[in-house]
Order: structure tokens, then C-alpha cells, then sequence
């Protein structure tokens, strides 16, 4: 009697994880790096700098291209993870500056097909890219709220309009 009470109860659990478990399909192959250094550590400084400095180590037109897609990337990572812990100015600036690498992207790839040189595989890259950072702006979009209103000590209120910018940074990345 033991035994079938529990069979049924092992029936019951496996049937339970059977129908709630999810599909997680990623959308896009493209992979985005671990966050690196985040803005609060003592290194982030540092890591800034760094950043300036790898600026000139990339030449050429597919080392400028590798650059800027690290860098937007990076950035878009930072991002999320700041606006997962609702640290919503730092954030937008992340945000920003990886909208600032990724436009940088398709005239870089113009340039070296100028240049004479085979762009498809880099374009393809792009594409990947482009599909993954708009899956994640994506679904930043239904936790971030709409408007934040900053209010740093001593100065007028700044209002953050979250909602707008991750829209923006969609259309950065559809327009290529």
C-alpha cells in the first residue's frame, strides 16, 4: 500500500514539474559578456581608463568595428544590471554610452567595404548582435518605469525618461 502511495506521489511531483516547466529559447546566438566592473567599484575609474586606452590599440576598420561592439555591449550589460537594481541615473548613462558605440558600428562597416575589403561576415555579426541587444531592451522595458525622477542633493529635480530612452535605443539597433 506503501509503495503505490508512493508511486503516485512521485507521479504527482514528476507531472508537476512536467507541465511548469518553461521553454527559454534565446531569441538571438549572439552572447553579451559578464558585467565587468560596475560604476560604485574603486576600479571602475580605472576601467574607464582603460577603455580610453584600448580606443588606440583597436586600428582599422574591422579593429575599430571589434571595439565598438565590445564597448556596446559592455555597456548594454551594465546597463541592465543597473536598472535590475533600480539604480536608474547610472543606468540611463550606461545605456547611453553603449547607444553612442553601437551607432558607430554600421559607419565603420561602410567605410571598410569602401575600403574594398569583404564586410559580410562583420554584417552578419552586427545583425546577431542588434536582434540580441533588442531582446534585452526589450524586456527591460516592462520593468523599468516609464519616468524617474532624480533628485540629487541641492539641486533641481531631474526627470529620467527611461521608458523613451530604451525606445530609442530599440530603434538604434533596428535601424541597421
Amino acid at each position: 500500500m506503501k509503495i503505490g502511495i508512493t508511486l503516485i506521489y512521485l507521479f504527482l511531483l514528476a507531472s508537476l514539474f512536467l507541465v511548469t516547466a518553461k521553454e527559454s529559447f534565446a531569441v538571438s546566438s549572439y552572447v553579451l559578456p559578464y558585467p565587468s566592473v560596475m560604476p560604485g567599484n574603486i576600479f571602475y575609474k580605472l576601467n574607464l581608463i582603460q577603455d580610453e586606452l584600448l580606443r588606440f590599440w583597436y586600428f582599422g576598420d574591422f579593429g575599430k568595428f571589434h571595439y565598438n561592439l565590445k564597448q556596446s555591449d559592455k555597456y548594454l550589460v551594465e546597463a541592465k544590471t543597473l536598472f535590475e537594481y533600480k539604480q536608474y541615473l547610472l543606468a540611463h548613462k550606461a545605456l547611453l554610452k553603449s547607444d553612442l558605440y553601437f551607432k558607430n558600428l554600421k559607419p565603420i562597416l561602410t567605410k571598410a567595404k569602401e575600403h574594398g575589403k569583404d564586410t559580410s561576415e562583420k554584417n552578419v555579426l552586427l545583425a546577431f548582435a542588434s536582434e540580441k541587444h533588442i531582446e534585452i531592451l526589450t524586456k527591460l522595458r516592462i520593468e523599468v518605469p516609464q519616468v524617474f525622477e532624480w533628485k540629487p542633493e541641492g539641486k533641481k529635480p531631474k526627470n529620467l525618461k527611461l521608458m523613451e530612452s530604451l525606445g530609442e535605443s530599440i530603434m538604434i539597433r533596428e535601424s541597421i
